[in-house]
């Protein structure tokens, strides 16, 4: 369930969700056993508005979240921006939506029934959108623009030889054009591609000739929607779908949830599950209505209707998502709503072999919290739920979601199932937006235990252990052949493609499914790796966008990405956070009640070093950013090295400065570099202006005074901590009372002579916004990023490439995490039940942003040939390294066993970089390691005895063809 953010626009909004929760909950029904993740036990009886209220309020302090348990009376509605509409009986809906669209209130119905979901959004008649997409303007640079009508922009070649991205019609505007200067900030005008480095944009003759430099930008104009209402809409449907193949059956549901509702009028109740009467009438019901547009498809009717009265989870999250996500459109115009009607249906669940003999008896309640679900799959498919052994492997912002789902569905809450979730990092102030599972009271907790804390309360009988540990060749011992041969499945949920990487490796060794979810703004996927039936995942691109880790931010960056989200909270955090709160402190320190002690702290420093700072001129600020720059780039790094020499080790033979750490070295400033000159005339300019002083010296002149400058020498702070993982750390179990006292009486002193003599006037202090059109935040996000990138022996990126990729960066969205993890969990149901048809599973790739989704088949496996023998990735050779006399094989025991069960004639034979055996040596050598045992070889390599060996092996007349064509050899040794 989704929440609206506390920021502007939608701070101001007000949300009423009839059903379930925004800002103000209605629900007239009482709590029964549903997948509904607040509700616990003591909670029976109760009205669902009113359980759920408090659990939504702790969720952000800033949303008041208020339950309404009476009639949806006009006068009541007549309050709201947006209504939600949840399980709500037809006839509600027409009166409502009726009403709503009279009042230009935004109108949504979002409704599950079983395997099948509806959404429809009435945001009015005249409905602004704002910003209709979530793509950045497409920006490239000019190389000539020529004098005529139509003038001929051509531009420079972009990335990979690639010219412009724009498209016939797309609004442009210029700017830094030299020479043809009349272009520069005028209103944005049309453009005609003529091919990808030449575009038309109309009469220019009488401009100026042009004569260098420029770029154009796209910009995405605000756009007028118009929406039908609920009534109309029903009869005429506008029914949103991805792949026009997709219509018929989004019709057919269209038809049978009006058909559904017909049927609940009737009978008083929905279907039951899997009965035959029921859903023959149901399809009657949908054959008689006089709206029917084209054929309707009878199967998908019956299918919906035997399962409609289930109640799943995973369901729910993943239409919810879309919902919640619908509700911010109408909040803040930003993004394309759905127009009007889309449908959802996850059937093929039902073709699962053996789900169609199911029975009315097999899916009747048993009075469990589980009958929603036993309604679709069966009380025995709930039982073997119960039974699941799963890694879950994140505990972000998917991980959580997927927790969730698993605690609702029942996975691993019965005899013998568990699940082990492991995350290294340790919850931030940051992740509170998105991962539902924290509180702020659980800042800098490892975030797999507080998941697996939270999710056992919602269910108590799921099994959760969590681990803090990352997955890969260091962790072996602990997620080796043993911990995965006894899993059921594998989920993921990682933003980190090494890892993801190694563990499909992983689950490919050891033939387990894996199910992995991603997301990146309102764009997520789900993708299924299921044994012998798909292919693997394959590499993936890297996300142009995406949350970084603050430890890989502070500590340890390895791309220019890294350093430019450095770069971009280092401008958050000079230049609008402290301005912002020695302005509230100054104007009231009484919001300082409302603070944690350790937040307060944090602020009152802050603000304490700003005022300290404040600078009386332009040579203060100079000098200021100077002193910054040594701070970050030589004093903090001296500092990390201090702690973590470079020959530091974290055991023995394993460096401290390996794998994904770059050793950092610190700079030396020298007044000559553009660079380091670059960065001190942009923050000095920025701490000007925040401190409200005029900016009027030149770069030769501050060049000048800082080659007389003196700083002090680097001191080293004794007892300064540095977090290795994703860690507030400024966030601390104990907080200084006595620093706190102090630094509240100094500037309660402060606040008396400055304010009350009227010194100043407040706000004392400008806070900046990043804008990424404006040329100094930009000058000081690349040359703050393109130094700590030095620091840490990482190529540099120039000024437009910044700009991109700092103009690109977007926050993880609760909605998408809730769409991607429903997604993922129906996967999981298929391979939970066992399902050997390709055809049942599902990727997905969904886009909140346009209301698309994407769903089709997986690929079944490719197939190579080696050895005279078909093979795909899951297939492997497996031996008992026991050779004729009881003991350990041979290496030529091994290769005999090949050439008689396999016809292989093995040329090479290895294990990882070890040789054990050649046939290119001399003939002693071979013979040498043919009489070894196995596990002989590896001991003389230095390596302990495994239990099993992965064995790589090159064929005679093969040595040319690609080594991962063969599949691996598996010995279990004795």
């Amino acid at each position: 369930m989704g929440m609206v953010p506390s920021t502007s626009p939608l701070s101001s909004g007000s949300v009423l969700l009839s059903g379930a929760v925004f800002q103000t909950c209605v629900d007239g029904l009482h709590c029964v056993s549903v997948p509904q993740f607040f509700l616990t036990d003591s909670d029976m009886g109760q009205n669902r508005a009113v359980a759920s209220q408090r659990h939504l309020a702790e969720l952000n302090s800033h949303v008041l979240v208020t339950a309404h348990t009476g009639e949806l009376s006009e006068s009541f509605l007549a309050s709201f921006q947006v209504v939600v509409l949840t399980d709500s009986p037809l006839e509600e809906q027409l009166r409502i939506g009726d009403f709503c669209h009279g009042r230009r209130i935004c109108f949504i119905v979002a409704d599950v029934k079983g395997l099948a979901g509806q959404l429809f959004c009435d945001f009015g008649d005249h409905f602004v959108v704002h910003d209709p997409t979530d793509a950045n303007p497409v920006c490239a640079s000019v190389q000539h623009i020529s004098q005529g009508n139509p003038g001929i922009v051509t531009y420079a070649s972009g990335e990979e030889g690639r010219g412009h991205l724009f498209c016939d019609g797309d609004m442009v505007t210029f700017s830094g054009v030299e020479g043809m200067t009349e272009l520069n900030g005028r209103e944005p005008c049309p453009v005609h591609v003529l091919d990808a480095f030449h575009l038309e944009i109309g009469d220019t003759s009488s401009f100026s000739p042009y004569r260098c430099g420029g770029l154009v930008w796209q910009v995405h104009l605000p756009q007028e929607h118009s929406y039908e209402p609920l009534r109309k809409a029903l009869v005429k449907p506008k029914i949103q779908v991805t792949n026009p193949e997709d219509l018929p059956r989004s019709r057919s549901l269209h038809m049978a949830f009006q058909a559904l509702h017909a049927f609940r009028k009737e009978q008083g109740r929905l279907p039951l599950p899997r009965a035959q009467g029921d859903a023959e009438r149901v399809l009657e019901l949908a054959r008689s209505l006089d709206e029917q547009q084209g054929p309707l498809d009878e199967d998908v009717v019956r299918a919906f209707a035997s399962v409609s009265m289930g109640d799943l989870g995973p369901m729910a999250a993943f239409i919810g998502g879309l919902a919640a996500q619908e509700v911010l459109k109408a909040a803040s115009g930003k993004f394309l709503p759905l127009d009007q009607w889309l449908y959802f249906d996850a059937l093929e669940c039902l073709a699962l072999e053996g789900a169609a003999q199911l029975t009315e008896e097999d899916c009747a309640p048993r009075g469990s919290r589980y009958d929603g679900q036993i309604a679709v799959f069966g009380a025995d498919f709930q039982e073997r739920l119960g039974h699941q052994k799963y890694f879950v492997v994140g505990a972000g912002a998917i991980g959580c979601e997927l927790l969730k789902n698993f605690a609702m569905m029942g996975l691993a809450a019965g005899t013998g199932g568990d699940i082990t979730v492991t995350d290294m990092d340790t919850i931030a102030r940051s992740n509170l937006h998105r991962q539902f599972l924290f509180r702020s009271a659980d800042i800098s907790k490892p975030k797999s235990e507080v998941a697996a804390a939270a999710v056992r309360c919602m269910n108590p009988d799921i099994t959760v252990m969590a681990h803090q540990n990352q997955v890969g060749p260091a962790t072996e011992l602990v997620y080796g052949a043993d911990f995965f041969k006894q899993l059921d499945g594998v989920a993921s949920a990682l933003d980190n493609l090494e890892t993801r990487a190694y563990l499909e490796s992983r689950c490919l060794r050891y033939l387990k499914p894996l199910v992995d979810s991603g997301m990146e703004g309102t764009q997520g996927n789900v993708l299924a790796m299921v044994p012998h039936l798909t292919k693997a995942l394959g590499p993936a691109s890297d996300p142009v966008d995406k949350t970084f880790p603050l430890c890989t931010l502070r500590h340890f960056p390895r791309t220019i990405e890294h350093t430019l989200q450095w770069a971009r909270d280092e401008f958050e955090g000079l230049f609008r956070l402290p301005a912002e709160n020695v302005n509230r402190f100054l104007a009231d320190p009484t919001f300082l009640e409302h603070l944690e002690a350790p937040k307060t702290l944090e602020v009152l420093e802050q603000v304490w070093r700003s005022l300290r700072e404040r600078p009386r001129d332009w040579q203060d600020c100079v000098h200021w950013a100077r002193q910054h720059w040594q701070s970050c780039y030589h004093n903090s790094i001296s500092q990390l090295l201090l702690t973590f020499p470079p020959e530091h080790e974290i055991s023995p033979g394993v460096t401290f400065w390996s794998g994904d750490r770059r050793c950092p070295h610190p700079l030396t400033f020298d007044p000559d570099n553009d660079t380091h000159m670059a960065y001190v005339m942009a923050a000095a300019h920025l701490f000007a202006q925040t401190h409200k002083v005029l900016a009027y010296g030149d770069r030769a002149t501050a060049q000048e005074s800082l080659r007389n400058l003196v700083l002090p020498p680097f001191t080293p702070q004794e007892g300064l901590q540095i977090h290795i993982t994703e860690e507030r750390q400024e966030v601390q179990e104990t907080v200084d009372q006595r620093r706190l006292a102090e630094l509240s009486q100094e500037l309660a002193r402060w606040r008396r002579e400055l304010v009350e003599a009227e010194e100043m006037q407040i706000p004392v202090m400008e806070p900046i916004h990043f804008e990424k059109d404006n040329n100094f935040h930009v000058d000081f996000v690349t040359a703050a990023s393109n130094l700590r990138a030095e620091n840490y022996g990482i190529p540099c990126a120039d000024w437009l490439t910044s700009k991109r990729i700092v103009g690109r960066i977007v926050p993880a969205i609760v909605t998408t995490t809730m769409a991607v993890a429903g997604l993922a969990c129906l996967e999981i149901y298929k391979l939970v039940w066992g399902c050997k048809d390709r055809s049942c599973y599902r990727n997905s790739n969904l886009c909140l942003s346009d209301s698309l989704l994407f769903r089709m088949q997986p690929l079944p496996p490719p197939t190579y040939r080696y050895g005279q023998k078909e093979w795909s990735c899951w297939d492997r050779l497996e031996v008992q390294g026991i050779g004729a006399d009881g003991q350990e094989m041979t290496v030529q025991e091994l290769l005999d066993w090949l050439q008689r069960v396999h016809g292989l004639a093995v040329a090479m034979l290895l294990h990882g970089y070890t040789v054990l055996y050649d046939r290119e040596q001399d003939e002693e050598t071979r013979a040498q390691q043919q009489a070894q045992r196995l596990s002989e070889s590896l001991e003389g390599a230095g390596e302990p005895r495994p239990r099993e060996l992965e064995l790589q092996y090159v064929c005679e007349g093969e040595e040319d063809q690609d080594e991962d064509t063969c599949p691996p050899l598996l010995c279990y040794l004795p």
